[in-house]
């Protein structure tokens, strides 16, 4: 189970929740247009279009929900070593951590602008929508988490524990 979010800024908490009911509403469209590309085969038919539009909200679902669980703290991680740190020992190691998912995530975020821009010429073979908007939750989901973990480190700075932070399971 994913720890249970504290109280957040007012700019990060709308921001996970839009991202969280983008997640919700993606998936209900999924279900839906699985629903009835079964029926469609069932009566003999098949619709491309479904096929090609879930491909592509599972791309979307998949970056939006990598943000959504870096801002849960949800990743995954070795905690072996860090278990055994003091509550300043784990606040530093958190934040060479989330320092280095920064840099990581700008990484994916600028080529991932690199990687749309290049691809609004390409279309997508059945939708015929530039395959621009498949690449384009790289971006997007990279950015955002940028935000979270920047939040991350800003609470880190304060003195946050990894429990004020991210809330505990109940």
């Amino acid at each position: 189970m994913l720890p249970r979010g504290p109280e957040q800024a007012l700019p990060i908490h709308f921001l996970a929740r839009l991202i969280d009911w983008a997640l919700v509403v993606a998936a209900a469209v999924m279900i839906v247009l699985v629903f009835f590309n079964v029926c469609a085969h069932a009566a003999g038919h098949d619709l491309a279009q479904t096929t090609e539009a879930c491909e592509l909200l599972m791309v979307w679902v998949s970056f939006l929900g990598g943000a959504s669980i870096i801002r849960r703290g949800g990743h995954m991680t070795i905690t072996e070593f860090i278990d055994k740190l003091n509550d300043r020992q784990r606040r530093g190691a958190d934040f060479v951590v989330q320092l280095i998912s920064l840099v990581v995530l700008w990484i994916l975020f600028w080529n991932g602008l690199t990687i749309v821009s290049n691809n609004w010429g390409n279309i997508l073979t059945v939708l015929g929508i530039p395959m621009a908007w498949q690449y384009m939750p790289l971006s997007i989901g990279s950015g955002t988490g940028m935000v979270f973990v920047a939040y991350d480190l800003y609470l880190i700075l304060r003195g946050k524990s990894r429990e004020d932070r991210y809330g505990v399971d109940e």
